[in-house]
C-alpha cells in the first residue's frame, strides 16, 4: 500500500474502481490502497482539509447535490482544535481530524483536501444529497460534522456500512441494489442525527441517557433494543406489525418495550411509521410511474389504506406522494452524473 502525505492532495490520482453504481444515482467505491483526493467534480479545496494520523479504513460519503463550483467555502467551524504539524493554517480553513472508522460527509463540488499521515483505505458512498432528505443549506452543515466511530451510531453503523459496501459492489443486481438501498437508509439515520433533524426520539439521536438493561459504554444501545430494531426491519412490510407482536417475539412484556423506547424519546409506533415512510419514498423514486402504482407501493409497506399513507407522507414531507414521484425524483434522476 503506498504512502501518502499532506502534499498529495491536489494529484492527478483519484479514488478508482472497483465501483459499484446502484439506480438512482448511488455509487458506492472501495479502494485498498491509500486515495490522493476524493471523488469530486473539481480541484480538491485547499481551505477544506481532513486529517488523520492513524491507518485503518476511513468512510466517506460524497453528496451530489444543486451546488456549483462558485459556491462560497464552507465557513470555519468553531470548536475545531487545532492540529499540530500543520503549519500557516489558512485562518478561513475548516480542518476536520478524522479517526479510522469514522464517517465523514462532503460536497463532490467541493471536495476536501487530505491530509494523512498514515496509509488508509477509504470506502466511498457517492449519492444524491435529495436521497437523504438534505437540502443545501443541509450539505453545508453536515459536512462540518464527521460521525465518529467512538459515537452510539457510529459505533454501530460504520462496521455495517464498511460491509454493505463490499457486499453491495461485489453481488450481482438485484441483490448489490437492494444492498446499496440498505446502505442509503443508514446514511439517512446518520445525516438526520447529525443534524438533529431526526423525527423527535429516534434512537440514536445525541444523548447521554443509558437505555434500560443497556451494558458497556454510557450511551451504547440496550442490546435488546438492538435486537428490536433488526427485527422491525425484517417485519417492516407486515401489517399487523405492533408492540404486542414485538414483545412477544423477544419474549418482553409491551412495558418493557415501550421504555426502551422512551428512555431514546420515541414511541415504537412513531419508528415504525418512520422507516416505512423511508422505504415507500424510495420506493416511489425507484419505480417512477412503472409497474407500481402508489397504492400498492403503501400496501407494500405495511399501509393498508392508500389515504391514510397520503395524509402521513405528507405530514412527514411536505408534499404528496404523487408530488414526491412526478417532481422530486425527476429532479434527482436529472442530476445524475
Amino acid at each position: 500500500m503506498p504512502t501518502t502525505s499532506s502534499s498529495t492532495c491536489d494529484s492527478a490520482r483519484t479514488l478508482e474502481p472497483p465501483a459499484g453504481r446502484t439506480p438512482p444515482g448511488v455509487e458506492i467505491r472501495t479502494d485498498e490502497e491509500t486515495p490522493a483526493r476524493l471523488p469530486g467534480e473539481a480541484s480538491s479545496h485547499p481551505a477544506h482539509r481532513l486529517l488523520a494520523r492513524e491507518s485503518g479504513e476511513y468512510l466517506f460519503v460524497g453528496l451530489r447535490g444543486r451546488a456549483r463550483p462558485d459556491t462560497p467555502a464552507p465557513a470555519p467551524a468553531p470548536a475545531t482544535a487545532p492540529v499540530s504539524g500543520v503549519a500557516h493554517e489558512p485562518s478561513d480553513a475548516l480542518g476536520l481530524r478524522l479517526a479510522p472508522g469514522d464517517v465523514c460527509f462532503y460536497d463532490v463540488h467541493r471536495a476536501p483536501a487530505l491530509d494523512f499521515r498514515e496509509p488508509f483505505r477509504a470506502t466511498t458512498f457517492l449519492v444524491p444529497a435529495d436521497l437523504l432528505g438534505l437540502v443545501d443549506s443541509d450539505i453545508r452543515r453536515i459536512v462540518r460534522a464527521p460521525v465518529t466511530r467512538a459515537s452510539r451510531l457510529g459505533t454501530l453503523l460504520s462496521p455495517l456500512l464498511s460491509d454493505l459496501a463490499r457486499a453491495a459492489a461485489e453481488a450481482r443486481s438485484p441483490v448489490g441494489d437492494m444492498l446499496a438501498w440498505n446502505a442509503v437508509n443508514l446514511l439517512a439515520t446518520l445525516a438526520a442525527e447529525q443534524l438533529g433533524t431526526a423525527v423527535p426520539g429516534t434512537p440514536g439521536t445525541p444523548g447521554t441517557r443509558r437505555p434500560p438493561g443497556g451494558s458497556g459504554a454510557p450511551g451504547a444501545p440496550s442490546p435488546v433494543l438492538v435486537r428490536v430494531l433488526e427485527y422491525v426491519e425484517l417485519h417492516l412490510t407486515e401489517p399487523d406489525l405492533s408492540p404486542e407482536v414485538i414483545a412477544r417475539a423477544h419474549h418482553i412484556s409491551v412495558r418493557y418495550l415501550h421504555r426502551l423506547f422512551q428512555d431514546e424519546g420515541t414511541t415504537v409506533g412513531r419508528w415504525i411509521l418512520r422507516r416505512r415512510l423511508e422505504e415507500c419514498r424510495r420506493d416511489l423514486l425507484r419505480y417512477g410511474r412503472g409497474s407500481r402504482t402508489i397504492a400498492g407501493v403503501a400496501a407494500r409497506w405495511g399501509f393498508p389504506s392508500a389515504t391514510h399513507f397520503s395524509r402521513v407522507f405528507r405530514s412527514a414531507y411536505g408534499m404528496s406522494p404523487r408530488e414526491w414521484r412526478d417532481t422530486a425524483g425527476r429532479g434527482l434522476l436529472s442530476g445524475r452524473r
